[in-house]
C-alpha cells in the first residue's frame, strides 16, 4: 500500500467515478483501475464495487475510507514541513558557543541569520569549551563554536580567526598607558582567573608556566563579566581572549596587548565529520562564517 494507491482510493471513493476521478488525478481509466486492483490485492479484497452503470464501496472499502483521508492529510502535512524546512520558511538549528564567544561574536551573527530566516528557532547552549564538543560528539547540538580541538576524531573544525590573548587591567592602572603589557609585569599584579576545567584557563596555565612557574591566582569566577567588573573595581588584573576586549571595556576595565609570550588559538566552528548537517544548521554556519570578524581583533586605543 503506497500513497499513490490511497490517493486513487480515496478520489475515486469521492466520486464514485473512475472517469470524474481519472480526470481529477490526471490519468487514464486503465491506469487508475489498475492502480484499485494493486491497492485491493495488497490488501487481500474488493474495497470497490463495480458495475457498468456505477462504483461504490464495499464495507472494508467503508472502514479504509477515513483512515485513508486521516493518513493523506498526514502525509501532505509532513511534504510541506519538510518543504519548508528545506526552504527554510520553518526550522530548528542548536549551537554550543564558549561563553567568550556566545557573549560577544555570536549575537550579531543570530540577528544576520533572523534577518533572514525569520522562522527559523535557534536555541544557544552557553558552555565552557569542553562542553561544547561534548554536546557536539552526543549530537544534542550540530554545531560548536570554540577553541580548535586537540583531537579531532570525529570531528570536523571549520576555522574562523586567530585570536590572542590580552590583558585586562584597571582603567587607572599604570598598566592601562602602555602599548603592550608582559606577562611578568602583569603577574605582579593579583591575578583574577576563570575557574577550571575553562578552558580558558587551562590555555593560560600551559603557555605561561614555561617562563613564569605556576600562575597564582588571587580570586576566581566562572563568569567573565564578573572578572570584568571585578577588574573595573582595581581587585586586580586578568587575561582573556581578544573577542572579550568590548565586552570587558563596557564593564569599566581597559586591555592592553599581552607578550611574552603570546598566547593564541585557532576559534572556529565544531561539527561531526560524518554528519550531514540540516539545511537550518548549514544556514547558520555561512552567516556565522560570514559575519565574523577574519582576523585578529585589536585593542581599541
Amino acid at each position: 500500500m503506497n500513497v499513490k494507491q490511497l490517493r486513487a482510493f480515496v478520489t475515486v471513493a469521492k466520486y464514485l467515478s473512475f472517469a470524474q476521478a481519472g480526470e481529477h488525478l490526471h490519468v487514464s481509466q486503465p491506469a487508475l483501475s489498475l492502480t484499485i486492483k494493486a491497492l485491493e490485492d495488497n490488501l487481500g479484497g474488493a474495497l470497490l464495487a463495480r458495475t457498468t452503470r456505477s462504483v461504490s464501496l464495499t464495507p472494508e472499502g467503508e472502514v479504509l475510507l477515513p483512515l485513508a483521508r486521516r493518513l493523506l492529510a498526514d502525509w501532505d502535512d509532513t511534504e510541506e514541513m519538510l518543504r519548508q524546512r528545506f526552504t527554510l520558511q520553518l526550522g530548528r538549528v542548536s549551537v554550543a558557543a564558549m561563553p567568550a564567544f556566545a557573549g560577544n561574536l555570536l549575537p550579531q551573527a543570530l540577528k544576520v541569520f533572523r534577518q533572514r530566516y525569520p522562522r527559523v528557532n535557534v536555541t544557544v547552549h552557553d558552555v565552557i569549551n569542553e562542553q561544547v564538543q561534548e554536546l557536539v560528539r552526543h549530537r544534542r547540538v550540530e554545531l560548536g563554536i570554540g577553541f580548535e580541538p586537540d583531537n579531532l576524531d570525529g570531528l570536523r573544525f571549520v576555522p574562523l580567526y586567530m585570536d590572542r590573548f590580552v590583558a585586562v587591567v584597571p582603567a587607572d592602572s599604570p598598566l592601562a598607558l602602555q602599548h603592550e603589557v608582559s606577562w611578568q609585569a602583569l603577574l605582579a599584579e593579583d591575578f583574577i582567573a576563570l575557574q577550571r576545567p575553562s578552558a580558558v584557563r587551562l590555555l593560560l596555565e600551559q603557555n605561561v608556566a614555561a617562563g613564569h612557574g605556576k600562575l597564582t591566582v588571587a580570586f576566581e569566577s566562572h563568569q567573565l563579566t564578573t572578572i570584568g567588573r571585578m577588574v573595573a573595581n582595581g581587585l586586580g588584573v586578568s587575561a582573556v581572549p581578544a573577542l572579550c576586549i568590548k565586552q570587558m571595556q563596557e564593564l569599566g576595565a581597559r586591555c592592553v596587548a599581552l607578550v611574552e609570550p603570546s598566547v593564541e588559538r585557532r576559534i572556529g566552528v565544531i561539527s561531526l565529520s560524518e554528519h550531514k548537517l540540516s539545511t537550518a544548521a548549514e544556514a547558520l554556519l555561512d552567516v556565522v562564517i560570514a559575519h565574523t570578524p577574519p582576523q585578529e581583533l585589536t585593542c581599541a586605543q
